[in-house]
């Protein structure tokens, strides 16, 4: 019987969702408590990969258990996982469903704030900058509609077949008063550290270190860069995953505090 699973965490205290030997995952401490639950071992299938450090206000995956169920999945497994972990649905599916073959679409969501603010550092990436060209930046994300080869913004290109992604929704939403921005981005799919190299790049072209002309002919493959850097992990979010089968809900999250003032759907 497959099983998906409706789960939302604060990435602050793991290594990302995927099992990686002597660091702790989300993916490993989910597991260990359900291999505890049933008795025997249950791997749970993600959607995708986040990296240490970052969230997901929705996040899915699946497990594959020898029996249907005859309890309340999600009712023990909220009581036993740690706090910065929550299970808001459990979906029977057909066997044939995969959690990350299946996705037709994924969203993230990056907040950074200028101002230094102590309830805002684990979920808000903090820049202290001044004086943003906010007009550069906002037309550096437009023209992300129009790559089709992510390459030049992919950590690790050569793990993967192709570098080709779909992006179907790119925006930058500012409010210069409380000098908060929120970046926006959903794709088909998403490669090794794409959207915080691209969060990267954009404050670059804000701060004036890079050319909006010099980031395309990044993106082109026509100006090489050696070291591709990151932004920060802490402001990035996993926020909705799509299933042509699926219709879910997005939950009440710290995500959705985060986008007051700054609503870009």
């Amino acid at each position: 019987m497959r099983y998906f699973l409706h789960i939302s965490f604060d990435g602050s205290n793991y290594h990302g969702w995927q099992f990686q030997p002597n660091v702790i995952s989300v993916q490993e401490t989910i597991e260990n408590e359900l291999t505890r639950i049933f008795k025997y071992p249950i791997t749970l299938y993600g959607c995708g990969r986040t990296d240490a450090g970052v969230h997901a206000s929705q996040y899915l995956a699946h497990i594959n258990l020898r029996e249907s169920l005859n309890f309340d999945l999600k009712f023990r497994l909220n009581k036993n996982l740690p706090s910065d972990i929550s299970i808001h649905d459990v979906i029977e599916v057909d066997d044939s469903k995969h959690a990350r073959y299946d996705a037709v679409s994924r969203r993230y969501n990056y907040f950074i704030h200028l101002n230094k603010d102590p309830f805002l550092t684990k979920y808000s990436s903090f820049y202290e900058l001044d004086s943003l060209d906010y007009k550069a930046m906002t037309s550096a994300v437009e023209l992300l509609l129009d790559i089709k080869d992510f390459k030049a913004l992919c950590r690790r290109p050569h793990i993967y077949k192709h570098t080709l992604c779909n992006v179907s929704f790119a925006l930058l939403t500012i409010n210069e008063q409380e000098k908060r921005l929120q970046f926006t981005i959903q794709a088909n799919r998403f490669l090794h550290g794409m959207i915080r190299i691209i969060v990267n790049y954009i404050l670059q072209i804000g701060m004036g270190t890079l050319s909006l002309e010099e980031f395309q002919q990044i993106v082109n493959g026509k100006k090489q860069v050696t070291v591709k850097r990151l932004a920060v992990p802490n402001g990035l979010y996993l926020s909705k995953v799509e299933y042509p089968y699926l219709n879910i809900s997005t939950q009440n999250s710290i995500c959705k505090l985060l986008k007051s003032g700054l609503e870009s759907e």
